[in-house]
């Protein structure tokens, strides 16, 4: 059984970790996240982030990152659709959406049309 010291200890490198304190420095700014060099899947989040980044250099840093220490190379998670809403910084659960089968059939109801009333007048 590996300790959590002995799979970190790419972070003694005083050169790796300035560029790791630089990641996390440019991952606050730009998603308000504070990440935490104890934290069990640091390395994991470190690279979802810099795949989502718009930022050209933090990029840069995670690439040289990666340079420096080779088992910081880690194949991205498969998401179900891509993209996970976000409110901050905690994942929000969508609504559970019809399948294409469904559609196919013509089982989901189709959209009502809205009673409008104006003046205790019904208009639409």
């Amino acid at each position: 059984m590996t300790t959590l010291a002995s799979e970190r200890s790419w972070l003694l490198d005083p050169s790796v970790l300035k560029l790791v304190h630089q990641c996390r420095r440019l991952i606050h700014t730009e998603f308000g996240v504070k990440l935490h060099l104890t934290e069990e899947h640091l390395e994991q989040q470190l690279a979802d982030y810099a795949r989502k980044t718009r930022s050209s250099q933090l990029t840069r840093t995670w690439e040289t990152l990666k340079k420096q220490v080779p088992q910081l190379n880690i194949e991205p998670e498969e998401e179900d659709d891509g993209f996970k809403r976000n409110y901050r910084g905690q994942v929000i659960a969508d609504a559970p959406s019809a399948s294409a089968d469904d559609q196919e059939e013509g089982k989901l109801d189709p959209p009502r049309k809205k009673k409008v009333i104006y003046r205790g007048q019904v208009i639409g």
